[in-house]
């Protein structure tokens, strides 16, 4: 029996495509901003698009980071999207340096400016946004069925910095290698959208589902 899916509601702009890409794979989703209902989860979704320091905020207003932190204590799975994923890290520097959920060590940063020779301009653009390959480091049961070279879909100005290496899962080039997916214990993370990534995305979803 699958356990019921718990997607935190703190205001992200693309909360309903998110629980639309979960519930199509078949899960149950309870969309909730209820810290009591975050800290009885069975499993629990932070997604999310936008700013790092607007995020917090919309967790804090919410009192959501605590309830947060109790559940991943109890050590149910976990799984932050795109700017969640950001959120899961000690600090994000968008806008200043804003203090993060410190469920993994690390920090959210820039990228930088990069040369690019096929470029008019000489520069790679950021946003990264579009297709891009996924490269796994090391095996997990959240990329069952995923092979190297595998392209999901990205959108972000930012990308975490983990302060353990061992906690990046799949890594994605941009200029630079960046970590595309990270884990550690019961807690993942994916940089890009699983539900703007068609059957890859979906895949992964479906092992998060499908988790013990």
């Amino acid at each position: 029996m699958q356990a019921t899916i718990t997607m935190i509601d703190y205001g992200a702009s693309n909360i309903r495509s998110a629980q639309k890409a979960f519930e199509h794979i078949g899960a149950t989703v309870v969309l909730t901003e209820d810290a009591e209902v975050v800290r009885r989860a069975d499993k629990l979704v932070l997604p999310g698009v936008g700013a790092f320091g607007s995020g917090m905020a919309g967790l804090r207003q919410r009192h959501l980071p605590a309830a947060i932190q109790e559940a991943v204590q109890r050590g149910i799975p976990f799984l932050g999207i795109c700017v969640g994923m950001q959120l899961m890290f000690s600090e994000g520097h968008e806008m200043g340096i804003h203090q993060g959920l410190d469920l993994l060590a690390g920090k959210v940063v820039r990228f930088p400016e990069m040369h690019d020779p096929q470029a008019t301009n000489h520069t790679l653009k950021i946003p990264h946004m579009g297709w891009n390959q996924l490269e796994p480091v090391w095996e997990s049961p959240l990329l069952t069925g995923i092979n190297p070279g595998d392209y999901a879909y990205f959108v972000h100005s930012y990308y975490c910095d983990p302060a353990e290496e061992t906690a990046v899962l799949a890594r994605t080039d941009y200029g630079i290698s960046f970590a595309a997916i990270v884990a550690k214990d019961n807690l993942y993370g994916l940089q890009f959208h699983p539900e703007k990534s068609q059957q890859v995305g979906l895949r992964i979803i479906q092992n998060f589902v499908e988790m013990s």
